[in-house]
């Protein structure tokens, strides 16, 4: 994993689109968090996010100028509303493959005024009865869903069913849904903040192996794989040893050998 740092939004590619916008490429950084948006200076029309680590869409600061956000192939799951307010010009949202589970996810969204485009292809939420029309029926200024064009005759039935009174069930038990899952979400965030670091509880001797293995760490796959073992509880094991000390053991434990089988 890579943190979005200002480095690295200062030194990743930035060019002019096919459509003519200023775009700038983030791609498979394997990135966890949205964090230090701020240096992009609000100088971008699209930022593509593809192919990375990043569970929630928030964090953004105040990028007016932003109108495409490509979010492709993450892990997204949870949306904060208050990125209508951050980056409220936006007009394509592509969330191709991600996690998105619930239509309450959807009202997140409903504060864009711009919003044209919005990709859920191979989210959870895609699966969902009335997914379609539901998305039709809160955001109304979209014109394309999920790479369809959105009909007239769609916007009207959408329209019908959620204005009767079997949609204005419906919409009340997506109500319900979306107050659970608020909940479950803060209660992850808090056993997440409350997790104890890397360290603590560990033995002298399990620290020092730890940050030896961290050091000695020559790949980006390396240091993904002791990300995984320190986070099921797993300390790295000693590594063998070069030097005179080691030498000299290796010929004494030799030497012993030679004798026995004498």
């Amino acid at each position: 994993m890579v943190k979005l740092t200002v480095e690295l939004i200062q030194n990743s590619l930035q060019h002019m689109n096919p459509v003519r916008d200023r775009e700038l490429d983030l791609r498979g950084y394997k990135i966890p968090m949205l964090e230090n948006l701020g240096a992009t200076l609000n100088q971008f029309d699209t930022i593509d996010f593809t192919d990375n680590d990043i569970r929630k869409l928030d964090n953004f600061p105040l990028l007016p100028r932003l109108k495409c956000l490509l979010m492709s192939n993450n892990r997204v799951k949870r949306i904060n509303p208050t990125i209508t307010e951050t980056i409220p010009n936006l007009e394509s949202l592509v969330l191709t493959n991600n996690m998105i589970s619930e239509l309450s996810d959807i009202d997140c969204l409903t504060g864009f005024q711009k919003l044209t485009t919005l990709s859920l292809l191979f989210n959870p939420v895609s699966t969902k009865e009335y997914y379609r029309l539901y998305t039709i029926y809160k955001l109304p200024t979209l014109r394309l869903l999920d790479f369809r064009k959105i009909k007239q005759a769609e916007r009207d039935e959408a329209k019908s069913l959620f204005k009767s009174k079997t949609g204005k069930k419906i919409r009340k038990v997506i109500e319900a849904e979306a107050v659970h899952r608020n909940e479950e979400l803060v209660e992850e965030e808090e056993d997440s903040s409350a997790r104890p670091p890397v360290f603590q509880n560990q033995s002298d001797e399990q620290k020092r192996l730890i940050q030896e293995a961290i050091v000695k760490a020559s790949s980006l796959e390396e240091i993904e794989r002791l990300n995984a073992m320190l986070r099921t509880g797993q300390v790295p094991q000693a590594q063998k040893q070069d030097g005179p000390e080691h030498e000299k053991e290796e010929k004494e434990t030799n030497g012993h050998d030679s004798m026995e089988l004498e």
